[in-house]
C-alpha cells in the first residue's frame, strides 16, 4: 500500500503492467485513466449497456462493475489488444467492412463480446450471434450489420 492505494499487477493486452490504485476504483477507470487505454468506454456505469465490456482471464466482463482489485493477477484484453503490429484483426476488419458502427461508441464492447462469442462457438448461428451480443447495446445501427459483421468473420471473410 502506497497512501490511500495499493499496487495492482495484471497482465494487459499481453504486457505485464504494474499501478498504484485506490482500492474501490473500478477496473473501467484504471483502465481509461491509469493505463490509459482509452478504448473501453463507460455507457451506463451500471452494467446494462456492454459498452465496457472487456474479456478477463477469458470471459467477457463489464469492467464498470469489476473493483479493480479484484483484477489483481488477471489477463485483460481489451479493444486495444485485438490488433497486432498495426493490422486490425479479422473480426475489427469485418466490423469496418461491414458497416458495423455508426457513431462508434459501442463498437469496442460490441467487437469484444463478438470476440468472446466466437471464442466459444467458432460458427455461431445468427440466433446465437444475437443472443451473444445481449448485453450490449446500440442505439444506432439496429443490430443488422453488427451480426453481418460476426457472420463474416466467423467464415473467414470481411463481407457477408
Amino acid at each position: 500500500m502506497e497512501g490511500n492505494r495499493m499496487q495492482l499487477d495484471l497482465t494487459v493486452n499481453g504486457q505485464a503492467r504494474s499501478v498504484q490504485v485506490f482500492p474501490m476504483a473500478r477496473l473501467l477507470d484504471v483502465l481509461r485513466e491509469e493505463l490509459d487505454l482509452p478504448g473501453t468506454k463507460e455507457g451506463c456505469g451500471e452494467g446494462e449497456c456492454g459498452a465496457c465490456s472487456v474479456i478477463m482471464d477469458g470471459s467477457l466482463v463489464n469492467s464498470c462493475l469489476v473493483p479493480a482489485v479484484q483484477a489483481q493477477g488477471a489477463e485483460l484484453l481489451t479493444i486495444e489488444g485485438l490488433a497486432r503490429n498495426g493490422e486490425l484483426s479479422g473480426l475489427q476488419r469485418a466490423f469496418v467492412a461491414c458497416n458495423g458502427a455508426q457513431c462508434g461508441f459501442c463498437t469496442p464492447g460490441m467487437v469484444l463480446a463478438s470476440e468472446d462469442l466466437l471464442r466459444r462457438c467458432a460458427q455461431p448461428s445468427e440466433p446465437e450471434i444475437r443472443e451473444g451480443l445481449a448485453g450490449n447495446i446500440c442505439r444506432c445501427t439496429g443490430y443488422v450489420k453488427i451480426v453481418d459483421a460476426v457472420q463474416a468473420a466467423a467464415a473467414g471473410r470481411e463481407r457477408p
